[in-house]
């Protein structure tokens, strides 16, 4: 089993432009990705995926892997299967590939072996991490992605709300009486099925929930989750950099 891991980064955010440059303590973000991805003994390898000479060079000034894209994606799913063209071209094949976050400083190594476990031993075309959400902001929160799965562990449905409602329950005491669970944004691909979800077309909960992971839900493809204890510190606007200090203002190593 060969995987790829792709970490797309794009200059013209909206939110946050030229965020994957930004330096945090000595070092650009997209390199703090780069380097905890590198860890990860799963992987073959590890590239960024960009349409930005200027990150792409700066990928390699640190010594890391790039390859251009077009600036026409719409998504990061979109960019990773540019990525894996380009490479068969050049005689490089892959079983699977994951899509790691280029916002991500600090993701842990064993979240993407995580992902990668998901593979092994069983019929996973998608996969992805859950989280268990224990703070009621988080549950409340229309940018943190909830999930529900069945009793196998594959998602049935993604949304901005808490879902399942707990009937009966005022929603202060729902953590009390029901598990929720957050989407964790790292996504892991059999090669064959990124090929076929990039040529789908958008569904209607996709376009209303604006999730790109309600489109593969929505043309039958099962998304397999595994449950990680590992916070996610995803940094998309400037303010957000504060989520990178602890309560005593010291730098989150």
């Amino acid at each position: 089993m060969k995987i790829l891991g792709i970490i797309p980064a794009r200059y013209a955010s909206t939110r946050f432009p030229g965020k994957p440059l930004v330096e945090i303590e000595g070092k650009t973000m997209i390199q703090r990705v780069y380097e905890q991805a590198m860890k990860c003994a799963s992987l073959a390898r590890v590239v960024v995926a960009t349409d930005s000479d200027e990150i792409f060079s700066h990928v390699a000034m640190f010594g890391g892997s790039a390859v251009m894209t077009g600036d026409h994606h719409r998504s990061g799913t979109e960019r990773c299967q540019e990525v894996v063209e380009k490479l068969q071209l050049e005689g490089e094949a892959y079983d699977y590939v994951i899509n790691i976050q280029g916002d991500e400083p600090f993701i842990e190594p064993d979240q993407i072996s995580q992902v990668a476990s998901c593979f092994t031993g069983q019929q996973a075309k998608l996969a992805t991490l859950i989280r268990k959400i224990t703070d009621a902001e988080e549950l409340t929160s229309s940018n943190v992605v909830k999930v529900v799965v069945d009793n196998l562990g594959s998602a049935l449905l993604f949304s901005r709300s808490a879902i399942p409602f707990a009937r009966g329950f005022e929603p202060e005491a729902w953590l009390s009486v029901a598990t929720y669970y957050k989407h964790i944004g790292i996504y892991g691909y059999q090669v064959s099925v990124l090929g076929e979800i990039v040529g789908l077309p958008p569904s209607p909960l996709e376009i209303t929930e604006s999730l790109e992971q309600l489109r593969w839900l929505a043309y039958g493809y099962k998304i397999t989750t595994q449950v990680t204890e590992y916070e996610s510190i995803a940094i998309d606007t400037p303010a957000d950099l504060l989520k990178i200090t602890n309560r005593n203002g010291t730098f989150l190593q």
